[in-house]
């Protein structure tokens, strides 16, 4: 169910083209709210919104944040966009959105005569958290490497909602977006992975792309109740499609749980269980104890004999992101006190890279 307030914008915080942070006087005090312009159309000071704050309500990950649902100041809005394709289909929010696959879009023919990405690299990770470090390996061994990030729909649906994707393309790290599935807002949208990398390929012109969910990965603490498990279904999907895959896999020596320490529970399950065929799977150099640990979880999870394990420094990301002023976390965790897993990203960005 969905939890539903009515509230009054008081001030707008940011904005940009596709989305404004506002905050609202809601339930005797005031909260932010995100308003997405092209689903619920424009807001301003002073206009009555619909709320949606159930995460909010029950903690949840969100970053304590309402969604605007409506603007009842606003009775009615228009779509002039062109295409036929609806996302988050059968739901009062469905959008409609123009997919490269439909015959109105120029890529129809391409797509369509598509059937492999010919070997092109593509990097799979989980955490969004990973995007930057990753993009940032991708640009210390070359500036002029074409990056596409394909969005996945396992964690937030519409791509506006990552700060980090817009800083990213605003500096030229990442040159296409492609949102699949029920993900949208890309610049380029695709029904579903195998014509997302079909468009990455020859639409998006890529060198290299880069595939993962948006912030707000969904775990359970089970052993397949998260939704990290597409990291297999896309080295498989990247099989399928002739591709060459580069897996990221989960790793922390900060986590407080048991869980998530070494490899995380997830990478073990992703590319040991699900994952079907090969892949290159990136590891950091680190020290001695913690390098043990890890070829440890991969060898008793059957990583290290169904995949290829490559080490590579990921130190040289590391330095990038920080002398660009990039902030990132992971867990609440910056780059300090989480290395490994940052290093992590990095040397598969680097290992990706010199696939090329």
């Amino acid at each position: 169910m969905i939890r539903i307030r009515q509230g009054k914008v008081v001030k707008v915080l940011t904005e940009n083209p596709v989305m404004k942070e506002v905050l609202v006087a809601v339930e005797g005090g005031e909260a932010r709210a995100v308003n997405y312009n092209l689903l619920t159309g424009p807001v301003a000071e002073g206009d009555v919104v619909v709320l949606n704050t159930t995460a909010v309500h029950k903690s949840l990950g969100s970053g304590g944040w309402h969604f605007v649902m409506a603007n009842l100041s606003v009775r009615e809005t228009d779509t002039e966009e062109a295409g036929h394709i609806m996302k988050l289909r059968y739901t009062p929010g469905q959008v409609k959105c123009l997919a490269v696959e439909e015959e109105e879009s120029p890529y129809h023919e391409a797509i369509n005569a598509c059937a492999s990405v010919e070997g092109l690299p593509v990097i799979v990770s989980t955490l969004h958290s990973m995007l930057p470090l990753i993009a940032a390996g991708i640009r210390a061994i070359s500036p002029k490497i074409r990056t596409a990030y394909i969005m996945t729909d396992g964690a937030a649906l519409p791509i506006w909602f990552s700060k980090m994707v817009r800083n990213l393309t605003g500096k030229g790290w990442i040159a296409k977006t492609i949102t699949i599935g029920h993900a949208f807002g890309g610049d380029l949208e695709a029904v579903n992975i195998y014509t997302g990398l079909a468009a990455a390929k020859v639409a998006a012109k890529a060198d290299l792309v880069i595939i993962g969910m948006g912030p707000g990965i969904v775990g359970t603490g089970t052993r397949l109740g998260f939704t990290g498990v597409e990291q297999g279904e896309m080295i498989n999907a990247v099989h399928v499609m002739e591709g060459l895959s580069v897996a990221v896999p989960r790793i922390s020596f900060a986590d407080p749980r048991a869980r998530h320490r070494g490899v995380s529970h997830h990478s073990l399950t992703a590319l040991g269980r699900i994952a079907l065929a090969r892949a290159k799977v990136v590891l950091p150099e680190l020290e001695i104890g913690k390098a043990a640990l890890i070829n440890e979880q991969l060898a008793e999870s059957g990583i290290t004999e169904k995949h290829d394990i490559v080490v590579e420094d990921g130190k040289p990301a590391v330095d990038l992101v920080k002398s660009e002023g990039i902030k990132v976390t992971t867990m609440g965790r910056d780059i300090d006190q989480d290395l490994e897993f940052f290093l992590t990203a990095g040397a598969a960005g680097i290992a990706g890279a010199k696939l090329i």
